[in-house]
């Protein structure tokens, strides 16, 4: 019998990607389509065996799919969802899906929050794997221990990262409140998602909402680090766990050690030793990220020595503290910056595993909350904890209203106050043609972006080994 046909329009986005291979693994025909295609996951999908059609046009869809998924991404005018409305080809969001085909039956354990889910997630779903616990999960990224972002095992558990963005065009819900979650991790609420949220409300108005969810069996493990967190757990039906550095903290984090490689700290349990624990990362948010996920693995039976053995051979997430290339000394670090909270944390770690190196900050604003104004001040302190930032140019522009878009000039002259050199170029051919004979051996060059951006992450380390060769 011929497989049942599902395409996918916007697969190239993480979770659309992810989804395409959890699919592809349980024996359906699946295409997608896209109109830009870039790495990690057109590598990802083009593994698989998935054909990538680009761009959008209504002939992707001849013959017709049995089903189609329509990515969060995709809204009215595209060819593609276009030709479904008109000839009335079935049609689901990705996160309807995902509940339907692979959440039922399973414990649905979900990491959210505004950052550091991505990392989260891959810690948690390692500590279960390494524990013999067989986990299905989906991850917003490839996470390196296991070469993917998604798994689909007969574990018990399914643990995946519950995105608060919205879920289609005909949803505009956030997609973990399709995911039914018996226990939660929260790790942080901020604004965010400019593009769908109109204020900080909003989005804890979503958080509270994931946490209504959790039946009275379930747990809800949540930094104690903002009154947001507190104020979004704060009527949970279920037991709540708090995580941090505070002496009160249930789950409290104690002598964190940042080495050349690896960082360490014990973790006690309401006031109780109960832990210690190291891994090869860098910066307090991972050792925090860490904590939650050994906080929630604990209630899963997994014990303190199990979670430190795995968490000493965790390997991080692609594109997040990725080093791309080591060139004649000068470190190349790829950071899936979308938010200037996350820029700041990202330097920070930096600076605390390489201290005493001039740090570049090279940004191109392209996440829809950065291309706007709405964090303007507050991008340029984030910024200017390198001694060299560049800035490219807002990726369209033109789609974002003048009133409220980021202002470039704004941001560097914020900068420059604070004593740091900064400058803009519009491409990232023009920013590799212009640092490249700039940087020195010991230079680390943090490129901050949540896209593509024109391919700066092999062009550099090319430009810099021409260089070095006298080409």
């Amino acid at each position: 019998m011929q497989s049942r046909h599902i395409h996918l329009i916007g697969i190239c986005g993480t979770a659309m990607a992810s989804l395409a291979g959890m699919l592809n693994q349980r024996g359906y025909k699946v295409t997608g389509s896209d109109m830009a295609a870039y790495p990690p996951m057109s590598n990802f999908l083009a593994s698989l065996g998935i054909p990538v059609a680009q761009p959008y046009k209504e002939e992707n869809l001849d013959p017709a799919p049995d089903l189609v998924i329509v990515g969060n991404a995709i809204s009215r005018g595209n060819p593609e969802l276009e030709c479904v409305l008109d000839k009335r080809i079935p049609f689901q969001s990705m996160a309807q899906l995902l509940h339907d085909e692979f959440l039922r039956g399973k414990q649905s354990l979900v990491i959210a929050g505004t950052h550091g889910k991505t990392t989260t997630t891959s810690m948690t779903s390692w500590i279960f794997a390494h524990a013999g616990r067989n986990p299905a999960f989906l991850i917003g990224g490839i996470a390196e221990n296991f070469g993917s972002s998604f798994a689909v095992t007969d574990g018990k558990e399914f643990i995946l990262e519950g995105d608060e963005y919205d879920t289609a065009f005909f949803d505009k819900g956030p997609k973990f409140l399709h995911y039914f979650p018996d226990d939660v991790i929260l790790t942080s609420v901020e604004f965010d998602h400019a593009d769908i949220y109109k204020g900080l409300d909003e989005v804890k108005t979503a958080f509270k909402r994931l946490v209504n969810l959790v039946p009275r069996r379930g747990r809800v493990i949540a930094w104690d680090g903002t009154a947001n967190v507190t104020e979004c757990v704060a009527r949970a039906f279920c037991n709540v766990e708090r995580y941090g550095l505070f002496h009160e903290s249930y789950w409290r984090i104690e002598d964190v050690k940042y080495e050349p490689e690896q960082t360490s700290w014990r973790v006690s349990r309401e006031g109780k030793p109960w832990g210690e624990f190291s891994f090869p990362l860098a910066g307090e948010y991972n050792v925090l990220n860490a904590t939650a996920a050994a906080a929630l693995a604990s209630g899963y039976g997994i014990s303190p020595e199990q979670i430190a053995d795995a968490l000493a051979s965790f390997r991080s997430v692609k594109r997040r503290l990725e080093v791309k290339a080591d060139v004649n000394g000068v470190l190349i670090i790829d950071d899936f910056a979308h938010h200037p909270t996350a820029i700041a944390e990202t330097l920070k770690a930096i600076r605390s595993r390489y201290p005493g190196r001039r740090v570049w900050a090279v940004l191109e604003p392209r996440s829809n909350t950065l291309r706007r104004n709405v964090f303007q001040h507050e991008l340029a302190r984030s910024l200017a904890l390198a001694e060299e930032v560049v800035v490219a140019g807002v990726f369209k522009s033109d789609a974002i209203p003048e009133r409220e878009r980021l202002d470039i000039r704004d941001v560097l002259a914020d900068i420059r106050k604070q004593g740091k050199s900064a400058r803009y170029f519009e491409t990232a051919d023009e920013i590799v043609s212009t640092i490249t004979p700039e940087l020195r051996a010991g230079d680390v060059v943090a490129i901050l972006s949540n896209g593509g951006f024109g391919n700066i992450y092999e062009k550099l380390p090319q430009h810099l080994q021409a260089l070095a060769a006298g080409r």
